[in-house]
């Protein structure tokens, strides 16, 4: 048996790089293997956030934290005492990575530049020794003798090793997680989160690159409620108040086959009776000037000349004609807009699961398995997915770090 500790990464994303710096951190004197299954490490890292790398969020009480979870927000809890996103910040500045702070709370590199982040980690694994390897995909492991035989289809023999950290990431695939089932995992099937609703048949998508900075969105029978800037787009919806409400109903709106209706409040304001009055008052002050030209609401121009033509009120209309039941019947419009989804959008570089290995499979003190010695995960390979704003990458930072740690 070689008596040299040898730990094995599986995949060279956020999660799995993070993981084996810090092993190699942690343990200086194991051999640190990263394995790649592709030509190229960090490819969601190079693309997310536009390119700039939301590599985590401003948000530093834990509790706060953990609401930013879906799914894992709870049982991630003592994981971020040990490595929160100040943790993180000071991770990569000290190394020379500087960050900022974007009013919605999301942190990019000063340089706005992904590759900044890549370099970094690209740098650090160079310094600590930690070994790469690509188009290496492994295609069965097992234990034996307390060492884990792992099969790569790029070699003839097994290579072995005393542990191996899985950060193979989300999946949208059931078949890609057999194999951890087959160790003995329970396997949650994995469904989208984090995507665009599709409204083939709302006239709305005419006004596609419009955005209402404070939207609020409810799913029509449903607990779930979100708000925050929307953006509309050529297919229907998007921006963080419809990635959010995505991302809480990833598995309730798959079972619904991604068939259902949203209310949209594009005023933030639920009371009807008080919006009614605010039109009212716009009357009042404004009784010669066309409904059309004089806003009501601070809404961009063509939004509020759709929403009084979808009330039926007529472009030319003043204000001092305005009927009280068009009146109100614009005010709930402005509170409960509804529209029909039929189908979503995911961009596949930045895609995010709900789903994958059970947390009851996982010991998240350590991040090791509960069935098979040696064997730890980190990132969305777990049952672990955040909302947007860079919570996914922190989920990945902080789970690599324990697993490294502790492996």
């Amino acid at each position: 048996m070689n008596d040299i500790h040898r730990v094995a990464v599986l995949g060279g994303g956020a999660a799995g790089f993070f993981a084996a710096l810090s092993a190699k951190t942690h343990h200086p004197g194991a051999t640190v293997i990263l394995f790649e299954k592709t030509s190229k490490v960090l490819a969601k890292v190079k693309v997310s956030g536009g390119g700039r790398c939301n590599v985590t969020n401003a948000t530093t009480e834990i509790s706060d934290l953990c609401k930013a979870y879906p799914r894992g927000g709870k049982q991630l809890r003592n994981s971020f005492y040990r490595f929160d996103t100040n943790d993180t910040r000071d991770w990569f500045e000290s190394r020379g990575v500087a960050l900022k702070s974007e009013a919605d709370g999301r942190v990019f590199p000063v340089s706005n530049d992904s590759q900044s982040i890549i370099d970094c980690l690209l740098d650090e694994a160079k310094k600590l020794g930690v070994q790469i390897e690509f188009h290496s995909a492994v295609q069965s492991m097992r234990l034996q003798q307390d060492r884990w035989l792992l099969d790569f289809s790029t070699k003839e023999t097994f290579e072995s090793f005393d542990v191996v950290i899985v950060a193979t990431g989300g999946s949208p695939k059931l078949s890609g997680f057999d194999w951890l089932e087959a160790l003995g995992h329970l396997i949650v099937p994995p469904v989208p989160s984090l995507f665009t609703f599709n409204m083939p048949d709302e006239a709305i998508t005419s006004l596609t690159g419009f955005v209402v900075e404070n939207a609020q969105v409810k799913i029509q029978g449903s607990r779930i409620e979100t708000s925050g800037p929307l953006l509309i787009t050529h297919w229907g919806m998007s921006g963080p108040a419809i990635l959010k409400a995505s991302a809480f109903g990833a598995r309730e709106l798959s079972e619904r086959d991604y068939q259902f209706k949203i209310q949209v409040n594009w005023v933030s304001e639920r009371n009807t009776e008080l919006l009614f009055q605010r039109l009212e008052q716009c009357a009042a002050q404004h009784p010669q000037k066309m409904i059309a030209n004089q806003k009501a609401f601070d809404l961009p121009a063509r939004l509020w000349h759709y929403l009084i033509d979808k009330c039926g009120i007529s472009a030319d209309k003043k204000w001092i004609d305005l009927s009280k039941k068009k009146g109100r019947q614009l005010a709930e419009l402005l509170a409960n807009d509804l529209y029909s989804v039929s189908g979503k959008t995911t961009f596949k570089e930045e895609f995010v699961t709900c789903g994958g290995v059970a947390l009851s499979s996982i010991n998240l003190k350590t991040m090791s398995s509960k069935s098979c010695r040696g064997l730890y995960f980190a990132g969305e390979v777990l049952d672990i997915d955040g909302i947007t704003g860079g919570f996914n990458f922190q989920a990945a930072w902080t789970t690599a770090f324990i697993a490294g740690q502790l492996a």
